[in-house]
Parts: C-alpha cells; structure tokens; sequence
C-alpha cells in the first residue's frame, strides 16, 4: 500500500509541475462549458410517441391514425392509464403523449369544441418546440377535415370546430436549449480532460525514459497502474464537481436528482475512460501519437452518443454502434439525474453496461502492458 502512494504521491508533483497540463485542466473545463453549450440542433424526426384514448370512438382513431402517418412520429403503444404513461415517459421510452378525454366525439359534435392534453418531454427544449409545431399542424387538419366531413352528413353549413391543445413541457418548461446541453457538455468536460491527461501522461514516461526505469524496478505492474492512474480519477471528480459548479451559478441548470448518484455513476465511467487511455498508451511511444489516436476516437464517440443529434434520428446501423459507446449512457444518465429526478433504478441497465465495460478495457490495458521483471 506504502508503495501506491509514494507512486500516487509522484504522479501529482508531476502532473502539476507540466506546465503543459494545467491549462487542459484548469482552462479547458470552462471554455468547454460557456462555448460548446451554445451548440445548434437539428431536425428532430421518429419522435417516439404514445397515447391515452378515454373515448375509444372513431374520431379518436382517426386522430391517432393522422400521427401515425405523419412522418415525423412514431406511435408505440396505447397506454391504459396516465401512470402507465408517465412512467414510460420517466424511463425515456416516449418523447410525447397524447391524452383524448372522454367523450371527446359527443362533445365535439355537440359542442363544437374540444380539448386534448399533449405532454411533451422537453429535455431538449429546441426538440421540444419542433414537436409541438408537429403536433399542432396535424391537428389543425385533422380539425379541417372534421368540418369537411360533418359538412357533407348534414348537408349544410357547420360553423368551425375549434380543437384546442394545451401542452405541458416536462422536465424543461423553459424549453431553454442550455438546460439540455450543459449535462452533455459536462460528459465532454470530465471525458477528454481524462482521456488525454492519463495517456499522455503515461507516454510522457517513455518519452524521458523514466518508464524503462521503473519497469526494471521491484514494482509490481498492479501497483503501477492503479498509482499511475488514480490521481487522474481524482482530477476527473474533481472536474465533475467544477461542471456542476458553472452550470449552477452560470446557466442555471435545474439538479433535480440525487448528486451522489451522479458521483456513483461518475467514478465508474472514469474508470472506463482510464482503461482506454492507458490502452492506447501502451501502444504509442510519443504523446502526439496519443493525442491523435485518443481524439480520432473522441470525435466518433462525440458524435455518435446523442449529445448534439437525436440517437432516433439516426439510421438503424449506426443506432447500434452506439450501444457500444461509453459516452452515450453517460449522456442519459447526467441528463435522467439532472433533469427527470431518475433514480437508482432507473439509470441501473446504464451503470450495468458501464461497469462492464470499465471491466473489459481496463483488463485489456492490464494485458497489453509490458512490464520487464
């Protein structure tokens, strides 16, 4: 144990005396933050939606049938009560719902008017206002067509029907796009930041020579690589709790949920990062090779996690692609506890996969280091 932490003890003297690294450290958190939040959306489509019909009439079908044509929406399910309901929208298995009331065909053809209560998960507040033109376009022809159908059974003038939607915006009622993109950008803070310090950090020992030197050393290879890497585990708390910081006291983003979770889930990610780091470093032999390689990764990850485009939206091979990216349940983790309140259970198939994925790239790294006895 003494030995550990004389290596730890080492790592962090070093680690802050490379003028090179502090910047990454100290500087790239907040630009990271303020510049990247303000990052553009794009077309939302196959929006995963659900329905609550207390009529059970014609009219309620055909409504439901307008948005399984609209090629913007997907309809999954009926569900039969509103807790059903809310508990898939709490899970992230629709986007939107769909409430018709009771005797929403009587009181249409009798009163001419009517209401439908429309839930929207508003998470992502630009989706969510994309979703709600949606819905209310499709709406507003279903209530045209109505006209032209009464019209033609009573064989006379019918005054207007008017069809209302009140929407309701969980979990972002602002529909501020920041309150979305902060979480992510979080996961992009403590990920790169790790990612490049551990492996630069670690090629930077064959760069000066230091590495051969403790390879020959009576250190064992377990020692070294838990010393090695966890003062950059440390840092990447660290920097998770600056993120939380800025995003509170600069954009104001709601934390619903549990911050300990949030740490729990963290300090299993951070693992599966220093896995990857310390895999690639045993393959390279000078830190711009590690750069590249690790950024050349990143930008696959980046893009293919959900953070700036809908997984959804995305075609189906690459929807599958992403079940192997670590940052993609990072994402949904940061955003179901920051936002939603998710609990424990909730964000458990998550933690799952992480967990064995820290388990596999760390054992990967153990096995492709070389350590001459």
């Amino acid at each position: 144990m003494k030995t550990i932490l004389y290596i730890i003890q080492k790592e962090f003297k070093q680690i802050f005396r490379n003028k090179g690294m502090l910047p990454i450290i100290f500087v790239m958190p907040i630009l990271q933050l303020v510049i990247l939040s303000n990052a553009a959306t794009f077309e939302v489509k196959n929006i995963k939606f659900g329905f609550i019909d207390k009529d059970h009439t014609s009219t309620s079908r055909a409504l439901v049938e307008k948005f399984n044509a609209s090629t913007y929406f997907d309809v999954l399910t009926d569900f039969s009560s509103e807790a059903l309901a809310s508990a898939s929208m709490l899970k992230g298995e629709v986007d939107v719902l769909l409430n018709i009331p009771q005797y929403f065909e009587r009181d249409f053809q009798k009163d001419k008017y009517n209401t439908l209560g429309v839930t929207i998960n508003a998470i992502d507040g630009a989706a969510a206002g994309l979703e709600n033109v949606y819905i209310t376009q499709i709406v507003q022809r279903f209530n045209q067509n109505l006209k032209v159908d009464l019209m033609q059974i009573t064989d006379q003038q019918v005054q207007a029907i008017n069809i209302e939607t009140i929407p309701l915006f969980w979990y972002n009622e602002t529909l501020n796009y920041k309150t979305f993109m902060v979480p992510g950008i979080l996961v992009l803070l403590v990920t790169m930041i790790t990612l490049f310090l551990s492996g630069m950090n670690i090629v930077r020992e064959k760069e000066i020579g230091t590495l051969e030197q403790i390879n020959v050393t009576p250190i064992k290879k377990s020692q070294f690589i838990i010393g090695k890497l966890f003062p950059f585990w440390v840092i990447g708390m660290g920097l998770l709790t600056v993120g939380l910081i800025l995003a509170k006291v600069i954009f104001n983003v709601p934390m619903i949920g549990s911050l300990p979770l949030m740490y729990l889930y963290t300090s299993v990610y951070i693992l599966v990062v220093l896995g990857i780091g310390l895999f690639i470093s045993n393959f390279v032999d000078t830190q711009q090779q590690a750069m590249f390689i690790s950024w050349f990764f990143m930008v696959i990850f980046i893009l293919m996690s959900g953070l700036f485009t809908p997984i959804e939206s995305m075609p189906k091979w690459a929807q599958t692609i992403t079940e192997f990216n670590p940052i993609k349940y990072f994402v949904e983790v940061m955003r179901m506890v920051m936002l939603k309140g998710s609990r424990f259970n909730d964000i458990l198939p998550q933690l799952s996969k992480t967990a064995l994925y820290a388990f596999v790239m760390n054992g990967l790294a153990v096995w492709s280091y070389k350590k001459t006895d």
